[in-house]
């Protein structure tokens, strides 16, 4: 999944309205952001086999200290905790706690059976939406465009930033998404996906973190 975890940081504003959404798209992209530097340490694992699902060329056969429920609940209350440590808000701690524990439910909707419960041993988990392009598009495009609604009623434009940077931010991620589908399956694990991933982790915060510095939360919110 992809813009659909994008779909709860943008959601989730409403809930915890102080906390930045630099904060809450980290926490829904922190177990990828993990996993690209896992990838680069040599720590976890991927094959690039087209056809391993109709919608990703991805065999994600090993990912158990990003990917697995219960690390995942661990990076939660990790990043939860610093979250709290440095502002002090206990519901926004809890939230962006909430976010990050969400990446897993989102994945274990689209992926094959390969989610992990534990990091070693046990059962793995999925419901395969990736195996429906139709089906994986209609999902996340509804679920982003209701993320999208909520962040865009709980907050508004201080200026021009605030407006048109976070229009074009909402325009660019499903134009990545869907030109996913168009696009040839990476020949290298390092320079295709690692790489590539960290940096458009950075570059995605720090967008994020800029525009919605320039707006301001709805009253009453």
């Amino acid at each position: 999944m992809f813009i659909g975890h994008f779909a709860v940081a943008f959601g989730t504003k409403r809930y915890a309205p102080r906390v930045q959404l630099a904060w809450l798209i980290a926490g829904v992209a922190w177990a990828d952001i993990l996993w690209t530097m896992f990838l680069l340490r040599g720590w976890e694992h991927v094959r690039i086999t087209p056809g391993d699902t109709k919608f990703t060329p991805l065999d994600l056969y090993d990912y158990p200290w990003t990917h697995s429920l219960l690390m995942l609940a661990v990076w939660g209350v990790v990043l939860g905790t610093i979250y709290f440590a440095w502002k002090k808000d206990a519901t926004g701690a809890w939230v962006v706690g909430f976010c990050v524990l969400s990446h897993w439910v989102l994945d274990w909707v689209t992926h094959r059976p390969d989610m992990p419960l534990l990091p070693e041993g046990g059962p793995k988990l999925g419901l395969g939406l990736w195996n429906s392009i139709a089906g994986t598009l209609a999902v996340e495009t509804v679920m982003f465009i209701g993320g999208v609604w909520f962040y865009a009623t709980t907050t508004r434009a201080r200026g021009a930033i605030g407006k048109y940077v976070f229009w074009a931010y909402v325009v660019v991620l499903p134009i990545l998404f869907y030109g996913n589908l168009f696009s040839a399956p990476p020949a290298s694990v390092m320079s295709d996906i690692a790489w590539p991933g960290l940096i458009a982790c950075v570059v995605l915060l720090a967008w994020a973190w800029w525009f919605d510095r320039n707006r301001e939360v709805v009253t009453g919110k």
